[in-house]
């Protein structure tokens, strides 16, 4: 495997762990959570954060409490609230986020019947004055009495009660489960209801459980629920549609659901069928949207004006400060439970989230994740996760960051206009988290492992070739090895001259420093026509050209590279004449052929070097100069391959030790400046 085929397999292992997290392969911890968190982060940036003059909310709070008494309230109490925000206050439709699921008998009118029915029974008169008080006594006749006609909603619960059942009376279901498949909504075991002469005189009931997700946070409210295999409205929609003329609703199914035997079938939505003005309400599988929370909760929330039920209970309202509003009666009090955790509170009044669901529905303003969210996330975490994953092993680091920059704004910015403009919530933490986690593995793989790669080759390599060529090899690190290798390379053989009588009359300093000097210039001729030191024999430096970076030009460069060395020979013996040093003189021999490059040695050492036949007549080559008084020898191989842009001289056809057949030796006379190549001073 090349290396950015490895470098794109890690880049996309991320990807591959969020898909399998998406269609339910494996469960990534942490993940939901941050969906959850994007989630309320998202929706607290785009909240409205202002007033809905048309939902107006009667608390029964604590000075409600303080100045009446406790909850629950005699039903007489309750039924001067009703007919006051009926009558004087004329709001459009008051929904009551309590339950009356217990008969009233703080009058006493029970006990009154029973004594006369019993002990004074035969007490003239006394049978009488009780049925004459029942008008004024039954409490719960007289809230009964103000229910009926009017647009109120009684609000209910369900609950999974192992034991199951239903106490108190249902008002009767939206949706008739007889001519239906099963929906796949929320289904419950029991419900507490309302005592049934409340249920039969309001034309309206809903439930009010809201969804607990397992963070403990409400984010959304189911607006249909099963019961017994009819299907039962919400609080908020049961008041919507009292507004609306009570339209019908009809399951807009999702095509293809709910045909085979016992398969539920999805909903889309639900249809409010109006004759003038149809309105199709979004919902998800759990025929369940999510609450558009306009603000904080609260008195002090600012999205919906509170009102103290003692003030309305007591006449302190304006006529008509209600008219027309929906109004929802419910609670702050934190003695009476009804504070739930969401995402703009942790102490959230419960009847704020329907007043929330209320707004919206009126806005026609509703948030759902679609039944294709999980296709979504697949689809975006892919297109995300290949792109990174195919262009970032090519990139520079900064504009690596970059790229993955664009792509998380991309991501973030259609996931935020869908949400913004049409109320979709699509997912966002995994696309997000895994195009980030690949963009973090390609950038530690690169790092960790392929920069590892480039020391280690560096190292290897730095001490043979020039730091050029080095920089130009650790681009590609996977293509250099250090394993041997058969291929056609040119090599050299440099040899000094009379360096025997140097060291016997030279100081061993002054010796140390002359050859430093000369193989110092030497080697920086060979450096820049990109050749490879081998070895420093004694007085002889070894080089090759061709490996460890192949190249076609090794002979020329070589040739170049010999003649450059001569020069520097000629200016070094300059300034030794004004230093009153000896003159140097060398001796190089040059040949081409196939040869074996590799690292080679014991255990203890090793180096990075040439065999081979074609090496060994380099050597022989390099014998022959003083020979012939010249300051090179040059194979006819190397002359043919290095081309004609040089002055050749043919010198001799020999037969040197170690080979059956002449070989024709040739020496460079100069080299025109169309002989230079890359490199070339």
């Amino acid at each position: 495997m090349t290396r950015h085929a490895r470098r794109i397999a890690i880049t996309l292992l991320p990807v591959l762990l969020a898909l399998a997290h998406l269609f339910g392969v494996v469960r990534l911890p942490g993940l939901d959570a941050a969906e959850r968190s994007i989630y309320d982060s998202r929706l607290r940036a785009t909240m409205p954060a202002s007033l809905d003059p048309r939902v107006v909310i009667v608390d029964i709070d604590e000075r409600s409490l303080s100045e009446v008494g406790r909850w629950p309230w005699g039903r007489d109490q309750v039924a001067r609230l009703v007919h006051e925000l009926f009558g004087r206050q004329q709001a459009a439709v008051v929904g009551f986020d309590v339950l009356f699921g217990e008969h009233d008998r703080s009058s006493g009118i029970d006990s009154l019947r029973e004594l006369a029915a019993g002990d004074l029974q035969s007490q003239p008169g006394f049978a009488d004055s009780v049925r004459r008080l029942e008008s004024r006594l039954d409490y719960d006749r007289l809230l009964a009495d103000a229910l009926r006609g009017r647009r109120a909603v009684l609000g209910y619960y369900f609950s999974q009660d192992s034991v199951g059942g239903l106490r108190g009376a249902l008002p009767p279901p939206v949706i008739s489960g007889d001519s239906l498949p099963p929906l796949a909504v929320q289904s419950w075991r029991s419900v507490a209801a309302n005592i049934p002469p409340l249920e039969e005189a309001a034309p309206h009931g809903g439930f009010m459980n809201s969804i607990t997700d397992p963070d403990g946070e409400v984010r959304s409210v189911s607006l249909i629920a099963g019961f017994r295999g009819n299907y039962y409205e919400s609080l908020a929609l049961a008041m919507y549609r009292s507004l609306t003329g009570d339209p019908k609703v009809v399951p807009a199914l999702v095509p293809g659901t709910g045909a085979g035997a016992g398969q539920p079938a999805l909903l889309q939505g639900l249809l409010l069928d109006r004759d003038d003005n149809p309105q199709i309400v979004a919902v998800d599988e759990r025929a369940a949207t999510l609450v558009p929370y306009r603000g904080g909760g609260g008195v002090k929330g600012g999205s919906f004006r509170y009102i103290s039920a003692v003030d309305a209970l007591h006449g302190k309202l304006d006529v008509a400060s209600l008219a027309g509003k929906l109004v929802l009666v419910g609670t702050t009090a934190p003695g009476l439970l009804d504070l739930r955790v969401t995402p703009v509170g942790e102490a959230y009044p419960g009847v704020e989230v329907h007043a929330n669901i209320l707004s919206g529905l009126l806005d026609g303003r509703t948030l759902v994740r679609p039944d294709y969210e999980a296709g979504y996330a697949a689809l975006t975490t892919l297109a995300a996760g290949l792109l990174l994953a195919f262009c970032l092993p090519l990139l520079s680091v900064p504009v690596g960051v970059m790229l993955t920059l664009t792509v998380l704004g991309a991501l973030v910015g259609a996931n935020l206009w869908l949400f913004a403009s049409v109320g979709l919530v699509l997912p966002l933490a995994v696309p997000v988290l895994a195009a980030l986690a690949a963009f973090a593995l390609n950038i530690a793989y690169g790092y960790f492992v392929e920069t590892r790669s480039k020391r280690q080759l560096a190292r290897l390599f730095g001490t043979y070739v020039p730091r050029e060529l080095v920089e130009e090899m650790v681009r590609e690190p996977d293509q250099y090895t250090m394993q041997a290798d058969n291929r056609e390379m040119t090599v050299m053989f440099c040899d000094m001259r009379d360096f025997t009588a140097f060291s016997e009359t030279m100081e061993p300093l002054a010796l140390q420093a002359l050859l430093n000097r000369v193989f110092s210039r030497l080697t920086d001729v060979i450096s820049q026509q990109r050749g490879t030191v081998d070895k420093y024999m004694g007085d002889c430096v070894m080089a090759f050209w061709g490996a460890p970076q192949r190249t076609d030009a090794h002979a020329r460069l070589a040739v170049s590279a010999a003649i450059g060395m001569a020069a520097a020979i000629r200016e070094l013996n300059v300034e030794h004449a004004a230093l009153g040093l000896p003159p140097i003189q060398i001796g190089i021999g040059l040949n081409t052929g196939m040869m074996c490059v590799g690292d080679m040695g014991s255990d203890a050492r090793r180096s990075y070097t040439v065999i081979g036949d074609a090496v060994n007549l380099a050597a022989r080559l390099e014998g022959l100069c003083s020979g012939y008084g010249v300051e090179m020898v040059v194979s006819e191989s190397t002359r043919a391959q290095a081309g004609g842009d040089f002055a050749w001289l043919e010198l001799d056809r020999v037969m040197v030790k170690g080979r059956q057949q002449a070989v024709t030796v040739f020496s460079v006379k100069l080299a025109s400046p169309a002989g230079r190549v890359e490199g070339q001073p």
